[in-house]
């Protein structure tokens, strides 16, 4: 009977980490870039409500083939722009980094984990409360941003990858011919 006992409670431990791996998994969200893919560990635990939504339009492919719009040397690479950003199906270079998409805007869900380098977090307006689809990576540690912006992931693999992403030329960091997000996923390949 020992055995039996021994064997089940062997059997369920190894069910229960398979589970875990496969639930972990449907946080990582990878970004396929021209030069390779980029890993992001997606952090519902911080923000549940972003991260959510991130992984909606991820799976819609919403992500798609939209622009880095705005990318700033030694600051962050912005993309996310659904409506407007998508640079195979309505690009407006002069609204990108404007839109959002056709889901609510979020509120606020800011934490204690700090900017830094490889952290993603989601763009918004001046109102704490408009977070959408728009995110910026960071190139480098910026704490002014630390409590004031919502945290939704970290990069795990393929950070080399963003720092090729194109800089912008613009007086607030527009590029002109910009990267893109090839294909967005949710789980890790």
């Amino acid at each position: 009977m020992k055995l039996f006992q021994f064997a089940a409670a062997l059997f369920l431990a190894i069910a229960a980490a398979g589970s875990a791996g496969a639930q972990s998994n449907d946080n990582m969200l990878t970004i396929e870039l021209k030069d390779g893919p980029v890993v992001i560990e997606l952090m519902p635990d911080v923000a549940p409500k972003h991260v959510a939504q991130i992984k909606e339009l991820a799976s819609k492919g919403e992500y798609d083939n939209v622009a880095f719009h705005r990318v700033i040397e030694g600051f962050m690479a912005q993309t996310g722009d659904v409506e407007f950003g998508d640079m195979e199906d309505g690009y407006n270079a002069g609204r990108a980094g404007t839109g959002g998409s056709k889901l609510p805007d979020l509120p606020a869900e800011f934490s204690k984990v700090p900017f830094e380098r490889g952290v993603v977090g989601m763009a918004r307006s001046q109102d704490p409360d408009s977070a959408n689809s728009q995110f910026f990576i960071m190139f480098a540690d910026y704490p002014p941003l630390n409590g004031q912006y919502t945290v939704v992931g970290k990069v795990v693999s393929g950070m080399e990858f963003v720092d090729k992403i194109k800089r912008g030329d613009g007086g607030n960091g527009e590029v002109t011919d910009p990267d893109r997000m090839v294909k967005v996923t949710v789980g890790k390949k």
